[in-house]
């Protein structure tokens, strides 16, 4: 399995980027995707997820209204769009995968078994 990440970089706080996560080599047909992010120092927590091929996604209550978690079935690729970013959203942001994860602990990192190598986000 591999998930691989793009679309981070530097804005201004208010400005926006999307974040791109592909994998491959997933037998399942569906799966959890999830975005996390950790800033030095600090744990890493849990932004959005979702079930793909139509789930519901997930969010937290930091990035809500702020920020919208889309698929594109066909590429296996999951989006993170983010507005109205602030200084605090500044992390290296993460994708991870996983077949089983209780919809009720999204967020947990250990839910996850599959991980990306990060991409940048800072907002100045």
């Amino acid at each position: 399995v591999q998930l691989v990440e793009s679309g981070g970089g530097s804005v201004q706080a208010g400005g926006s980027l999307r974040l791109s996560c592909a994998a491959s080599g997933y037998s399942y047909f569906r799966f959890w995707m999830g975005w996390f992010r950790q800033a030095p120092g600090l744990e890493r927590e849990g932004v959005a997820a979702i079930y793909t091929g139509g789930g519901d996604a997930y969010y937290a209550d930091s990035v809500k209204g702020r920020f919208s978690m889309s698929e594109d079935n066909a590429k296996n690729t999951v989006y993170l769009q983010m507005d109205s970013l602030k200084p605090e959203d500044t992390a290296m942001y993460y994708c991870a995968a996983d077949p089983d994860v209780s919809r009720g602990f999204w967020f947990r990192p250990d839910q996850y078994a599959d991980w990306g190598q990060g991409t940048q986000v800072t907002v100045s």
